[in-house]
């Protein structure tokens, strides 16, 4: 009979007990906001799901699910094939390589709210780079009046920021493959594409799978970079579900409907990230039979 070692528990004891104040206790507290009505300190009437039925009426907030939704979405299509090519450009060893993991690294050491002032400075028609330059081949950007352009200079740098992120991750994947893959594809006569078809893309699957939960949440959550970038304008074309959520709480201070729409928002993450799961763990699956 094989026996278990129970003393890991007492391991991994600190952890739960972190856990339990900083998300679990909080939370509590939000889901008894959202069934509350604040009036003062000392004044609180029991409204039931009353919050979360305006919040799901809400017309801003089904615009900004959209607007949040067609973001993720774009910045994933993106990202992940971007970042398995540039992956798949890389050295595989020497001074090269660690030179190429250093330079793809450093977006991902600038803070959010740095990232946001660089490129409100970057794209500025006339002190910033982007801006001057695409304004001087004749096209008219202007990310602060312009919707679209606000739009794809947030896309823009959301992609310049986390790419790094999958290309790294991307890289783990493709350096773990074994090389008698490679040496009996070089035997077979395989080409390129059939070689990332049928080794290295399968073998990369628990990491892509890692990448795109990871930007999906990320990007889901996404609020300092455009907020400091566009302040979620011109009008409402990069307000998300965070900076919508902030307006509730903070600029607002409505703490029942702010409360019960982060329940909301939380579920959501939940429902797709399980989705975007379920998904991947099938695909590629047949080829294994």
């Amino acid at each position: 009979m094989k026996t278990y070692n129970n003393r890991a528990w007492f391991l991994i004891l600190p952890v739960i007990i972190c856990v339990a104040f900083s998300a679990i206790l909080p939370l509590m507290t939000v889901v008894n906001y959202s069934v509350q009505d604040i009036l003062s300190p000392t004044q609180k009437v029991f409204v039931g799901t009353e919050w979360f039925r305006m919040v799901l009426l809400d017309a801003d907030l089904h615009g900004a699910l959209i607007r949040q939704l067609v973001f993720s979405l774009s910045v994933l299509a993106v990202q992940i094939p971007l970042g398995i090519l540039i992956a798949l450009c890389m050295p595989a060893d020497g001074w090269k390589a660690s030179l190429s993991l250093v330079l793809i690294a450093l977006p991902l050491l600038i803070p959010w709210n740095v990232v946001g002032t660089i490129w409100q400075i970057f794209g500025r028609g006339d002190i910033g780079l982007m801006g001057y330059t695409l304004n001087h081949i004749g096209l008219d950007y202007n990310y602060s009046g312009n919707p679209t352009d606000a739009w794809l200079t947030v896309m823009v740098m959301d992609i310049w920021h986390w790419t790094p992120l999958v290309v790294l991750l991307c890289y783990a994947g493709l350096r773990a493959i074994p090389d008698a893959y490679y040496q009996a594809a070089r035997i077979d006569g395989a080409s390129r594409l059939a070689v990332f078809r049928y080794i290295q893309l399968p073998k990369m699957r628990n990491v892509l799978m890692i990448a795109v939960l990871l930007r999906f949440m990320d990007s889901f959550m996404i609020y300092t970079e455009p907020f400091v970038l566009t302040g979620g304008g011109p009008g409402n074309a990069t307000t998300f579900l965070s900076q919508y959520l902030t307006q509730k709480a903070v600029g607002q201070f409505d703490l029942g409907p702010a409360s019960a729409f982060s329940l909301i928002y939380f579920l959501i993450i939940l429902l797709f990230c399980f989705v975007l799961y379920t998904w991947m763990q099938r695909v590629g699956t047949g080829d294994q039979k």
